[in-house]
């Protein structure tokens, strides 16, 4: 996760590209551009590369080389057909330093669009329009030596998070003046509250619970009452743990985050509980796919927990701290929404 910088590449029709990316790229277009060479051509777009194993991956761990060969494989990226279908949206990750092969067999220009993922400390979910000064963490860098009891993970699952979750924006001060009634309530607590529980009565003539002890009931069986678990399709499950009264994040929208990620066995690669807030743009692919499905809905103020599924989350990648085809659990607090 990181800014995001353009990247772009020109593909002459007939001709084969060998790039080594500087920094990981992300590929998300590929497209014929304004004028065609062949009116009715048809062209496929191919990558050839050093696939990776995971024999390769455990030879690495085992050897200790820098990065482990692959066997050389070529697939299709995208078929493109003049007048019909001129246009592909992918989602294709180049590693940096690897070796790739882009190849164009038609006549027809191509152009490929995408961005670079430039790894960044103070932005660990690749939003472009963070201010220079707001902080985060990365996940590729964050030490995963931070345990958690896994007896105590569920529990702390159901907790508010509000003690520990820092708050960016204040509030206003509470005058320290009272009314006079509330002058007189204080100087005979005791008194008031008899008088007023004297005038409250049942139809039988009993003696009915003070609205206040009524409420403070209601209250607490609430909060005894467990958050539901809601899961969506593709595995992931929502638990709401605070309800939020605020302005809701909604699709396109620029949301500020708190959140502890966590493994299953209770370690914390990453979280953001302090300080500036994390921000990204929602459901525009600048986070995992997790979070643009689980954050959406949520209001200002209110906390969730979120399951993650490989699927939704980093599938077989296998990052620091973070190991391939791992479920992430994030506790979060939606802060603000712009």
């Amino acid at each position: 996760m990181a800014e995001v910088e353009v990247w772009s590449l020109k593909l002459e029709g007939g001709a084969e590209e060998a790039i080594t990316p500087p920094a990981d790229i992300r590929i998300t277009n590929i497209s014929f551009g304004e004028d065609l060479a062949d009116a009715n051509g048809r062209s496929v777009i191919k990558l050839g590369y050093n696939a990776i194993t995971a024999d390769d991956l455990e030879e690495k761990e085992e050897e200790e080389e820098d990065t482990p060969q692959g066997t050389y494989t070529t697939t299709v990226l995208a078929p493109l057909t003049a007048g019909r279908i001129e246009q592909a949206i992918v989602n294709l990750v180049l590693l940096e330093d690897r070796d790739y092969v882009l190849s164009n067999n038609g006549k027809n220009v191509v152009y490929l669009t995408g961005n670079y993922i430039k790894h960044d400390d103070e932005d660990p979910y690749g939003d472009g329009e963070l201010d220079s000064d707001e902080e985060g963490y990365d996940l590729d860098d964050v030490s995963s030596d931070v345990e958690m009891n896994p007896e105590d993970l569920e529990a702390l699952e159901l907790e508010s998070n509000s003690s520990r979750f820092e708050e960016v924006k204040e509030e206003a001060p509470k005058s320290a003046k009272r009314g006079r009634e509330s002058d007189a309530a204080a100087e005979k607590p005791k008194e008031a509250k008899e008088k007023k529980n004297k005038k409250l009565k049942a139809e039988d003539g009993k003696a009915a619970p003070a609205p206040a002890e009524e409420k403070e009931k209601k209250e607490k069986k609430k909060e005894d009452k467990p958050a539901a678990v809601k899961e969506l399709p593709g595995g992931l499950q929502i638990k709401d743990t605070k309800v939020g009264d605020g302005a809701e994040a909604k699709k396109g929208a620029r949301v500020g985050m708190r959140y502890i990620g966590k493994l299953n066995n209770g370690n914390v690669f990453d979280k953001n509980v302090k300080g500036k807030p994390f921000y990204f743009r929602l459901g525009k692919g600048e986070v995992i796919k997790g979070w643009d499905q689980g954050i959406a809905g949520m209001k200002v103020g209110g906390e969730r927990v979120l399951t993650i599924p490989p699927g939704l989350a980093y599938g077989k990648q296998k990052l620091e701290g973070i190991p391939p085809n791992s479920t992430l659990t994030f506790e979060v607090k939606l802060l603000e929404v712009k």
